[in-house]
This record gives structure tokens, C-alpha cells and sequence, in this order.
């Protein structure tokens, strides 16, 4: 297409008297481009496109192609064919035109069809959200580096609709136990909870889609939802338009936090950062629909029409596990230990967003700070006690002792008993009280035992068992403390009526 300046100056020179062979051999231009500035009424002209073009190749084989166009789009997105196989198809069939041939007629055949159908999809009808009415969940996957290492995080974002205030939260997981954590810890942020929760159908929250907008919920899901008296909402697959605010949200994060690459020592380092970052960034953002107002202010307003905050949610995934002969319970690719008691047994494992309590008929036998990973160990040398106290030998090499950080007063026992059999053992039999007398009240007998520089497990068992017997009434004292139920009185007529009997004999 020529540009304005080129018909000007084509139009100029015409009017010059300069031939048109000559302008088109001046500016290199056909001479019925030249014929056509000329004949334009401005100088402006637009390039018509032919609606008939010849297509020698693929005219006989219009129809044919149309029909493999329309089953292949009422085939399942994933029995579709590719259009390199259509191409192939139609060679089978004789055809001899190029696979462009069959790409661009393809494209232009779909281009057509939307338009005859009225496509709509890319056009969208505003939603307006009442104060308190709902917010927005979702999920994203950011890169960060936590004490020294790349990691790769999920991160759970909550959008209230009206306030638009955001809350985002890290995760090194995205399952249950995440989810219901992020909640808890979001409405605590947000000082109250929505009546209406609007998610897309993650596994964790959506068990079945069916079509249209129902759906089957999870369990526990259900059960966590109830607990704040939200309604769920799962938007249409792959409609993320339904919840645009928080879709909007995990973009401009990426961007707004995530970017350089974030550098903490730990997770919860990571997650106070972000906290702060929330506060600050509705301080100093304004409210795209209320006019001089931040989204901190929004939010206060918003806050009044909030449900008011119940107890955090008891938010753990639950599962059975069997505890090995070592005391170890194997869930997520790491192993714990649980109490002597609970070795061979069903244990139900409680996993929550940071830690790990292990039951045992209903009695907690075990609770951990969570790790993540594989392949790692953690113990409490505590659940050990018990098979200790009958191998005593297996404090040396125990996997469980070993670096064991014990109170102060049974460290210094056991450096003063030294080394060897009969020093474990000693020093085992003073832990083996440790069950029924408590820790506080084996570690004051030690302290006793050493400050009268005795270090025997004798001496130290015999203080817990004075300290178990119950103490001795105190003295009496006889004039204080009895009190005579009939008081005598003093009555000499009793000494004459003894005389007179006396008499009598």
C-alpha cells in the first residue's frame, strides 16, 4: 500500500505534465498503481481484497476437506486430528496441493465459522460484589531462593472482591492441609470471613465437575467451608474470567513481588515479607471505584460487613500409616518417630501446614515440626526411652542419642559418670525415672545430688522416692493443740457425797 507522501508527490508531478512513464520509472511503481493514484479522488486509496480467489489445488477437494473440518471439531479436544494428518489424508484421496494449501484454508474456514456464529468469548460483562459478599482464591507457582537454594514455591493468593484487598501466602506444597491454612491465616488477615468463596476446580477443593456449575465438593473441603460459614463457588474449566480479580492479582504479584528473585532464610521469613508487603501495598493504592480512598480504608469499611472470626479451623489431611519396629511412621517421603508403645501398630497421621501429629487409638503418640524434601529422619530420642531402659547399651550408638540436647543438669551427670557400660547404665536408670516422675523432678533431684558433689544414681533415685512419699504429720503440742470434750469443773460437794457413801460401807 503507498503511503500519503508517495500519491502526493505521483498526483504533483501528474499535474506538472510529467507522463506516467515517467513517474512510474522515477519512483519504481507499476504504472497502473500510478494510473490508480491518479483516478483516486484524495490522495488516499485503499487496497480492495478479491472475495473470489482461484484455488486450483484445493477446489476439487472443497468439499472433502469441509467434511474432515467439521468431524474433526466434534471430535474430544484430545481425538482431534492434526492438520499434517488431514493433509496426509487428502494425498490418500489424490489431492497434490501443499499442507499451506490445506493451513490457510483451514484457519480461514474457522475464522469464518466464528464470525457466522457470533463468537463471544472475548467478550465480557463487568461483575459488581457487595461489601462482605465474596472473595477469590487461587493458586501460582513462583521461583524463589531459601537459605541459599532455588526453590520453587506455591503460592496461595485471597482477593476480597469489594475491598480488593490481597493476601498472599507461600507454601512449599499445594495439597489440603495448605489450603486450609491459607484460609485460616487469610481471613485472620482480612479480620473477618465472606459469605461466598470462589475458586476454580482444583483437586483439592472440587472431587467431580459435572456440567454447568455443579460440582462434587471434598469432604473435608465441605467440612472446612461450614467451619466459616462460606458458600463455594467453582468457576467454569477454564474460565478464569469468573474470578478475574485474584487471576489479575497472581500476575501483577509476579511482577510487583516476585521480581528479582526473592532471597530469605526460611519460609516463614518469606511469608512475613509478603504480609508486610500486602499491608503496604493497600496503604499506598487507591481504590479503583471509590474515589480518595485506599484499599486499606476500603478494607475497614469492608470489615463491619464481614462474618466475624471463629476459631481457627483444625485444618489437617488425615491418613493411616503403620509404625515400623524402629518407632518410625514413613508419610510424604520422610520418616518420624513415634512412642515405644505405638511400634507395629495403625497410627493415623494428622499433617497440617507446618507440623505432624501422629495418634495412636486415639491418644497422641508423636508430634513433629514438618519437613519437606525426601529421604529425611527425624527423631525424639524421648519415644526411645522405654526399649532404652531395657538395652541401655544402645545409648552409645542409638541413632536417636546421638547429639542429644538434654537439660543442663543431666548433661553435667553424664559427663560426670563418664564413659563406659556401667555409666550408661547408671545414667539410663536415672532417665528411665523420667515417665512417671516428670522431667522437672528428676532434673531438681540431680541438681540436688550434685550440689552435695554425690553423682550416684543410687542417691538420686532415693531423693525421687523421698520426694514421692507423703510428708509426716508435725508434732503436737498438748496444750495448744487438744481440747478436752468435757472441761472439768470444780465442785468440792462431789468429795462429801464420796464421804458419805464411805460412811455407809
Amino acid at each position: 500500500m503507498l503511503v500519503v507522501e508517495t500519491i502526493f508527490r505521483i498526483r504533483r508531478e501528474a499535474r506538472d505534465g510529467k507522463p506516467i512513464k515517467a513517474i512510474a520509472r522515477d519512483l519504481r511503481l507499476s504504472r497502473n498503481t500510478v494510473r490508480k493514484a491518479l483516478r483516486a479522488r484524495e490522495a488516499e486509496f485503499t487496497y480492495q481484497q478479491r472475495k473470489d480467489r482461484p484455488r486450483p489445488q484445493t477446489g476439487p477437494f472443497r468439499e472433502r476437506l469441509e467434511q474432515l473440518l467439521v468431524q474433526n471439531e466434534e471430535l474430544p479436544r484430545r481425538d482431534r486430528l492434526r492438520l499434517t494428518r488431514i493433509h496426509d489424508l487428502l494425498q490418500r484421496e489424490g489431492f497434490t496441493g501443499s499442507y499451506d494449501a490445506v493451513r490457510r484454508y483451514a484457519a480461514r474456514w474457522s475464522r469464518e465459522r466464528r464470525v457466522d456464529a457470533g463468537d463471544m468469548s472475548k467478550v465480557f460483562i463487568p461483575l459488581l460484589f457487595r461489601p462482605g459478599e465474596a472473595y477469590q482464591f487461587d493458586w501460582s507457582h513462583e521461583d524463589v531462593e531459601i537459605a541459599g537454594k532455588p526453590m520453587r514455591v506455591k503460592v496461595a493468593h485471597m482477593r476480597l472482591c469489594w475491598s480488593r484487598a490481597p493476601f498472599v501466602r507461600a507454601y512449599p506444597r499445594e495439597s489440603q492441609e495448605m489450603v486450609f491454612d491459607a484460609h485460616s491465616r487469610g481471613f485472620a488477615f482480612f479480620g473477618g470471613v465472606p459469605t461466598r468463596g470462589i475458586y476454580d476446580n482444583m483437586k483439592t477443593a472440587v472431587t467431580t465437575v459435572f456440567t454447568g456449575k455443579e460440582r462434587v465438593f471434598n469432604r473435608r473441603f465441605l467440612i472446612m467451608t461450614d467451619h466459616y460459614g462460606v458458600e463455594p463457588v467453582a468457576c467454569s474449566p477454564a474460565a478464569g474470567w469468573e474470578k478475574g480479580q485474584v487471576e489479575n492479582q497472581v500476575q501483577t504479584s509476579r511482577e510487583r513481588l516476585f521480581k528479582p528473585r526473592l532471597r530469605f532464610a526460611s519460609i516463614e521469613e518469606l511469608n512475613a515479607w509478603l504480609e508486610a508487603e500486602c499491608r503496604r501495598w493497600a496503604e499506598r493504592n487507591m481504590h479503583p471505584d471509590l474515589d480518595e480512598t485506599t484499599v486499606a480504608q476500603a478494607l475497614e469499611m469492608e470489615q463491619a460487613m464481614l462474618q466475624p472470626l471463629p476459631a481457627p479451623f483444625d485444618g489437617f489431611f488425615e491418613s493411616e500409616h503403620v509404625a515400623s519396629s524402629t518407632c518410625l511412621v514413613s508419610f510424604d517421603r520422610n520418616r518420624y518417630s513415634v512412642m515405644a508403645r505405638a511400634a507395629r501398630q495403625v497410627v493415623q497421621v494428622r499433617s497440617y501446614a507446618d507440623r505432624i501429629v501422629i495418634r495412636c487409638g486415639g491418644i497422641v503418640v508423636a508430634e513433629h515440626a514438618r519437613v519437606f524434601g525426601r529421604s529425611q529422619t527425624v527423631l525424639d530420642p524421648w519415644h526411645y526411652l522405654p526399649v532404652l531402659a531395657r538395652k541401655p547399651g544402645a545409648l552409645r550408638n542409638g541413632a536417636p542419642f546421638q547429639d542429644w540436647e538434654l537439660p543442663p543438669a543431666l548433661a553435667q551427670l553424664r559427663r560426670r559418670l563418664g564413659k563406659g557400660d556401667d555409666a550408661d547404665r547408671r545414667f539410663v536408670r536415672v532417665l528411665a525415672a523420667v515417665p512417671d516422675d516428670g522431667i522437672e523432678a528428676v532434673e531438681s533431684a540431680v541438681r540436688e545430688a550434685l550440689a552435695a558433689s554425690t553423682v550416684n544414681d543410687e542417691v538420686i533415685l532415693n531423693i525421687l522416692s523421698r520426694r514421692r512419699e507423703p510428708q509426716p504429720a508435725g508434732s503436737i503440742d498438748v496444750v495448744v493443740d487438744l481440747h478436752l470434750r468435757h472441761p472439768p469443773v470444780a465442785d468440792c460437794a462431789r468429795y462429801d457425797s464420796l464421804r458419805g457413801l464411805d460412811a455407809a460401807a
